[in-house]
């Protein structure tokens, strides 16, 4: 009984019995993968579909080859193939395309329940990291661009505003626009909550003549591969 459920479900060739019920599973823990994937983050329609069929497809091709001297080249082929999308993507994007093929491997092997028991323990710690927020880092800071005059002597002239709100703010880049009449101050600043108070706009606003302010979240580095 402990064969049954530790072993492999095929042996030889694949039977189409075999076939079917591994496909079956590898498309329940491909919905199992995309939902993982979708918790608490930014998702495109269209990867969330590739992660769903992503393990059957790669399942398939394994039982396929399976026992065939091509089976190597089948599986590096597989990996070769697989594209990031053609716009960039980011991390958690790549390492869901890796879980899903990764399934689509065990199960294509007919090792159905260490496939269970790897998306429990690769899903379960992907939602526990994503709930807890994981190396997400600040949420109140801000990046802060502010556009002055030329006559203005940008170097202290918003240190006052800062305090008064309890902003900490460090000026990152300062650069001439409109044909040198302007300057565009680059702040990196971190708010005492997530919400940017009116009124600190408002006296910023005063303060560089009612030309363009701008406050946007933080752009990390390195957040897209």
């Amino acid at each position: 009984m402990l064969n049954t459920i530790y072993g492999s479900v095929i042996s030889g060739t694949p039977t189409f019995g075999g076939l079917l019920v591994c496909t079956v599973c590898s498309l329940i823990f491909g919905f199992a993968v995309a939902a993982v994937y979708m918790f608490q983050n930014k998702y495109s329609k269209s990867l969330a579909v590739t992660l769903v069929l992503l393990p059957a497809t790669v399942q398939i091709i394994i039982m396929i080859v399976n026992g065939n001297i091509g089976a190597g080249v089948a599986v590096a082929g597989t990996f070769s193939l697989v594209r990031f999308r053609s716009v960039p993507g980011n991390a958690k994007d790549i390492g869901s395309l890796f879980f899903a093929m990764a399934l689509g491997l065990i199960t294509g092997m007919g090792y159905l329940f260490y496939a269970f028991v790897f998306l429990l323990l690769i899903g379960g710690v992907s939602l526990l990291l994503a709930y807890l927020r994981f190396g997400q880092g600040e949420t109140n800071a801000r990046v802060l661009r502010i556009t002055i005059p030329e006559n203005l002597d940008y170097d202290g002239l918003f240190d006052d505003v800062f305090k008064k709100f309890g902003v900490r703010a460090e000026l990152e880049k300062a650069r001439t626009t409109n044909m040198g009449s302007l300057y565009e101050l680059t702040y990196m600043v971190r708010l005492k909550s997530e919400t940017i108070p009116k009124k600190f706009m408002d006296e910023l606003r005063c303060r560089n003549g009612n030309l363009n302010i701008l406050m946007s979240r933080e752009q990390r580095e390195g957040e897209e591969l």
